[in-house]
């Protein structure tokens, strides 16, 4: 019996030891993403997002404009 309880202690404090966090920090940073083949699309789509975005902002001001001046209201 005093063999299968140090094991199961053993376990025990392996377990809680292994998912524990490292107590310090590490020593050093991440290093930086490295470059893929998709870096060119992946930039390319995030060109084309903002200049969706700019259409969408002009074509907002455009129909504000459009409601303001089907309401009558002055010219801004």
């Amino acid at each position: 019996m005093g063999a299968l309880d140090a094991s199961t202690i053993l376990l025990a404090v392996l377990f809680i030891q292994g998912c524990s966090s490292s107590a310090g920090p590490p020593d050093t940073p991440p290093a930086p993403p490295q470059k893929t083949v998709f870096d060119p699309l992946t930039q390319q789509m995030e060109k084309a997002r903002g200049v969706q975005k700019t259409v969408e902002q002009q074509a907002d001001s455009t129909r504000n404009s459009i409601d303001s001046q089907e309401r009558g209201d002055a010219p801004q």
